[in-house]
């Protein structure tokens, strides 16, 4: 992003660990967008580790936006939404590679500078990129969810990406989703720092009680793993958006949850009774 990269590296630890604000193409706490003086002379150019709302901005490596988008298997049939777009990287990635793809930003300079970064890579008709409050968006149309935002802002986030339709898959850049362990995670060796990338897939609510054939199959769950019995036998399994499989007595059972039912080759199950939500089950 600069030429003096110890400089803005050292700049970024001191914006995470004193601010203990994320990092994503937004800013720090509980201020307003600064908008700049104009200046007919000079584009926009976004500081490392400048404020903003509710992370300070620091520049996603182009490697870990590929990383991202690799783990998410993004298609030109997805829709992405990047929360904290900053300098519009993401969505640009992602429209580049054929997918539609939206942008929240807080900062206007920064959406404005993201549009003009679009127009100039020939992919402002994919990317479209909005001023406004990355916990107030609308995430329903997503199937694919970027963030470089920190820990706790990605727990914030996290009861509603937990919503959404399952299969949808989430990435972030380095930060995790507290104890919403990871489906899959790369690094790469071609940036120096933030170039872990982690991905989660919604999972399909499947706790509760089922019903195979005359058996009781009761199932619990945490996340995108499943534990219960089927009868009295103990049972194991893993949640893939709405793809299910666990074993029982020596059988593996793979299907698919469609709402109350689940059905897969030579089988099926009907729920019976839901079970109460509780922290950890979507």
């Amino acid at each position: 992003m600069i030429d003096v990269k110890q400089l803005a590296r050292g700049l970024v630890v001191v914006a995470f660990s004193l601010v203990a604000a994320g990092a994503s193409g937004q800013a720090a706490p509980a201020q307003t967008p600064q908008t700049r003086t104009p200046d007919t002379q000079k584009p926009y150019e976004p500081m490392v580790a400048q404020p903003g709302k509710d992370v300070v901005w620091v520049p996603t490596p182009q490697p870990t936006v590929d990383n991202m988008l690799a783990l998410t298997k993004l298609t030109p049939q997805d829709y992405l939404i990047d929360l904290g777009s900053g300098n519009g990287i993401t969505v640009i990635s992602a429209a580049k590679r054929g997918a539609r793809a939206l942008g929240v930003e807080f900062n206007p300079d920064m959406v404005a500078l993201a549009q003009r970064l679009a127009k100039e890579a020939g992919v402002a008709d994919r990317a479209t990129f909005v001023q406004g409050d990355l916990f107030e968006a609308d995430l329903s149309k997503g199937t694919v969810i970027t963030l470089f935002l920190l820990p706790s802002i990605n727990v914030r986030l996290r009861p509603s990406l937990l919503e959404l339709k399952p299969g949808t898959r989430i990435a972030s850049n380095t930060f995790d989703m507290g104890d919403w362990q990871p489906d899959a995670e790369a690094s790469s060796s071609a940036c120096t720092s933030w170039c872990k990338a982690l991905m989660w897939v919604v999972p399909a609510k499947v706790a509760g009680a089922w019903r195979i054939g005359d058996q009781t199959l009761t199932l619990t769950q945490q996340y995108q793993i499943v534990g219960g019995t089927l009868g009295s036998t103990p049972i194991a399994g893993k949640l893939n958006g709405a793809e299910i499989t666990f074993s029982a007595g020596g059988k593996t059972y793979t299907g698919r949850v469609d709402g109350g039912t689940m059905t897969g080759s030579g089988w099926s199950a009907t729920r019976t009774a839901a079970a109460p939500a509780s922290p950890g089950r979507p």
